[in-house]
């Protein structure tokens, strides 16, 4: 098992210890929907407001498609930026080698909170070829959700918290719009992202990815809603990190004495 999924799984075992998880979210992974075909013609806004087609966007290149919303105050923006850093560091250039699309499931977010979203996003995050081939959309509900559907991507609003509830990964598909393979959870390493990416680009389809519940969400056992603390996250990754090392050492320094 890698880190990312030790500390992914470590995480949610640690929420779900504190808060418990409510009934009605334990059907909130991915749906892994490999093989299937995406809604090409399914008419979408870009940044700049225009209608486009996931098919006018592809161009011949492989698509990553990255659901969330840009207000969220939870783990979209923590995909994105585990994406982009990933993506500065695989060698690929986007709109050459891929083309991103990061799709809202908030109906009320329009181009101009694409187009700020994007703006803040390339400044972090100055991959090659991300100004061309990275592309910010919102579009209507029913266009949306066709696309959701059709990668097995499922969400929920909560009207009290006024937030969604959704899985966190990134979808990969074929040049021609078929599901090629999932990353879930958080924490994508560029070697991954560019297996995934070159694997999308030949038309393969990959095995199913190991799931993972973990939802961007809040949750307060005071209240009864599921919470997802960013920090804690943070802190449990560095725990694991020192574990891990310090494991690693121990049994590097075991084995020399033996050998000795």
């Amino acid at each position: 098992m890698s880190l990312r999924v030790a500390i992914t799984l470590l995480l949610l075992t640690s929420a779900l210890a504190v808060g418990g998880t409510p009934p009605d979210l334990r059907d909130m992974t991915y749906n892994q929907r490999l093989g299937n075909e995406l809604p090409l013609r399914a008419v979408l806004r870009d940044e700049h407001g225009a209608g486009v087609r996931l098919s006018d966007l592809a161009q011949g290149t492989p698509l990553i498609l990255a659901l969330g919303y840009f207000h969220c105050p939870n783990l979209c923006g923590i995909v994105r930026a585990d994406l982009f850093h990933a993506l500065g560091k695989s060698g690929l250039v986007g709109g050459r080698d891929y083309t991103l699309i990061a799709l809202t499931i908030d109906p009320a977010e329009t181009d101009r909170d694409a187009a700020t979203a994007k703006a803040a996003d390339i400044a972090r995050f100055p991959a090659q070829g991300a100004q061309l081939g990275w592309h910010f959309l919102s579009g209507p509900p029913e266009a949306v959700q066709a696309i959701a559907a059709a990668v097995g991507f499922r969400n929920r609003f909560d009207p009290q918290l006024k937030q969604f509830v959704h899985p966190a990964g990134v979808v990969f598909a074929t040049p021609t719009g078929i599901v090629s393979s999932y990353l879930l959870g958080v924490g994508y390493r560029p070697g991954d992202v560019r297996l995934a990416v070159t694997r999308a680009n030949r038309g393969s389809v990959a095995a199913a990815a190991l799931p993972i519940l973990l939802l961007c969400y809040d949750y307060d056992r005071t209240t009864g809603r599921y919470t997802l603390a960013i920090m804690k996250l943070l802190r449990l990754a560095a725990i694991i990190t020192v574990l891990t090392v310090g494991l690693t050492l121990f049994l590097a320094f075991r084995r020399g004495r033996v050998v000795t």
